[in-house]
């Protein structure tokens, strides 16, 4: 796919909208281990992955940016498939009434999905 000014508007938002999410994400990592202190943990261990999952998490979101920022093809594949899971996590908390989360989810991955998958050309 060539050059055109599409392609670049939605390079640039999908760099602003994938180091948004990385940043959301570290958000809640933050907030986990603070928690520790606020609160007992029944599940240390499961917490401990969390904490884990969110770090690697938000260091892959953060590198996709990089591989856009860097017009390089590698940060493509993973960004769109980390917003088409996250497309369809939101689905399920539609279908079990949780509004609160799925709605935000909704709002970020959508257009973080198709600014990644029309950001790249070749």
């Amino acid at each position: 796919m060539p050059y055109t000014p599409r392609n670049e508007l939605a390079r640039t938002w999908a760099i602003r909208l994938l180091r948004l999410e990385a940043l959301i994400i570290l958000g809640l990592v933050a907030y986990l281990l603070i928690a520790i202190f606020f609160s007992h943990v029944t599940h240390p261990s499961a917490l401990a992955g969390e904490v884990i999952f969110g770090i690697a998490g938000a260091t892959g979101l953060y590198v996709a940016s990089r591989g856009y920022a860097d017009r390089k093809s590698y940060g493509r594949a993973p960004a769109v498939l980390a917003n088409g899971i996250a497309l369809g996590v939101s689905y399920f908390m539609f279908n079990g009434n949780f509004l609160i989360g799925a709605i935000p989810l909704l709002a970020l991955a959508l257009p973080t999905f198709f600014a990644c998958l029309f950001g790249y050309s070749e």
